[in-house]
């Protein structure tokens, strides 16, 4: 199986494991982006464009964009339009202006109700085009635009007299009239040249009448980002960063997996794996109260990064390999036959799994269960065993706290003679009793922490 795939499979079982507590953060999530939209309330923006006829180059266009969005013309845009509590200095942050194709600019502005930014993108578009007026000039330019009209009628007029005096001219060949009839028609060439500068360097010509394009079509919509788009956001924010904490921390698992791992964390060889079913009665004797069932609820009182259970044999298949083991260690011990049985303390597994242990095998080999704790393991000195046997669970202890378990061990003079690994499995039904050997007693033997009991 590649990678990828071991990827989806994983991402798979979190989602089946636990999706209720991802969808409790995804609320959680909703509820934070919720809070926020009413921090910050809706905004809404609508735009008013600006003709300019004429030619204009570039960096023209970009001048009248810093023009429309001077603090003058936004004072006097507050001004006019005299909202309670709003100043020019409040506005410049609302409004914009950018230029695009045509020679037109497109004044944008912002407020929290769709009438107000139609409002505002309107008369700052009125007050750029009043305020660009007077810089240009006003009456002046019109009275420049008047004189210009005239001075292009006297040209007019001096070329057409221009145009009769090179006629009645002598017709002739001679070089005077040549010459003369050559001067006529240099001096109106250079009359129509001078006058073409003229027209194009007239800025009422050419620039002039600023016109605003209609007012502002008044806005239907938030400004992103809209409640909506806060209260999803903030709920897929939170499932993300839930879903990959829970990669990262599966990831950095260091538990223990494989049976030639753990062999190698203790120091000693793995006599063989054994079955445990699952039920759910081991979970509701973890404890009760609120805190026992929210984690119960969510799933969180379960590893979600193990492997899928695997379904196995009935009661009586599963008899067997606890049979096995026991006959393996009859074989390697010498008499008397006794074993100290340690099972890390927690590891609910191993725990069931000794108990079924200690009952397959009564008294040859005589098996004492103690529990050790993990954090500061001690296990009872030596009397009379021939050493300890090791029961735990696979993918739930790290190579350090195994080496702990293995020193405490030592210290009580007790070798560790083999280790078993317990796995969860999914029950199937059990045989009839007629199918059952006689000595299958199925009571299992609990015995206590430290102290422990023989069987």
């Amino acid at each position: 199986m590649n990678e990828d795939t071991i990827r989806l499979v994983t991402i798979g079982r979190m989602l089946r494991r636990r999706w209720r507590l991802l969808a409790t953060l995804a609320l959680v999530g909703a509820l934070v982006g919720y809070g926020t939209s009413v921090l910050f309330p809706p905004r809404y923006t609508a735009s008013a464009s600006v003709l300019l006829p004429g030619q204009w180059e570039e960096r023209e266009l970009l001048t009248q964009v810093e023009v429309a969005t001077s603090s003058t013309v936004v004072d006097l845009a507050a001004t006019a339009l005299d909202w309670s509590g709003v100043s020019g200095t409040d506005l410049r942050d609302r409004v914009s202006a950018k230029a695009s194709d045509g020679n037109i600019i497109k004044i944008s502005g912002t407020a929290d109700t769709p009438k107000r930014a139609q409002q505002l993108s309107d008369q700052v578009a009125q007050q750029f085009v009043k305020f660009a007026a007077h810089v240009s000039g006003g009456s002046t330019g019109s009275a420049a635009a008047t004189g210009a009209e005239a001075l292009r009628k006297q040209v007019k007029e001096t070329s057409r007299r221009i145009s009769e005096l090179a006629k009645e001219a002598d017709p002739g060949q001679t070089v005077e009239s040549v010459q003369a009839r050559t001067a006529l028609e240099s001096l109106r060439t250079s009359l129509e040249d001078a006058m073409q500068k003229l027209d194009q360097a007239d800025p009422a010509t050419d620039k002039a009448g600023m016109v605003v394009m209609g007012p502002a079509p008044r806005p239907t919509g938030e400004e992103p980002p809209t409640r909506v788009q806060l209260v999803g956001g903030g709920a897929l924010l939170f499932f993300l960063l839930a879903v990959i904490g829970h990669l990262v921390a599966a990831r950095m698992n260091r538990r223990l997996r494989t049976e030639p791992e753990i062999a190698a964390a203790l120091g000693s060889a793995v006599l063989g794996t054994v079955d445990v079913p699952g039920e759910r009665s081991a979970q509701k004797r973890e404890g009760g109260g609120p805190r026992a069932w929210i984690r119960r609820f969510l799933g969180v009182d379960t590893r979600w990064d193990l492997p899928v259970p695997q379904r196995s044999g009935d009661e009586a298949d599963r008899r067997i390999r606890y049979r096995r083991v026991c006959a393996r260690l009859r074989e390697q011990l010498p008499n008397p036959r006794r074993l100290l049985v340690v099972v890390p303390d927690g590891d609910e597994i191993a725990r069931r799994a000794a108990g079924q242990l200690v009952a397959e095998a009564k008294s040859d080999p005589q098996l004492r269960m103690v529990e050790v704790s993990v954090d500061r393991p001690t296990v009872p000195d030596r009397v009379n065993e021939s050493g300890a046997l090791v029961v735990l669970s696979a993918g739930s202890w790290t190579a350090e706290e195994l080496a702990g378990i293995a020193e405490a061990c030592a210290d009580g003079r007790h070798e560790v003679v083999g280790v078993v690994v317990a796995g969860m499995v999914q029950a199937r039904p059990t045989r009839s009793v007629g199918q059952l050997p006689d000595d299958a007693t199925l009571a299992l033997a609990m015995p206590g922490h430290a102290t422990g009991g023989s069987a």
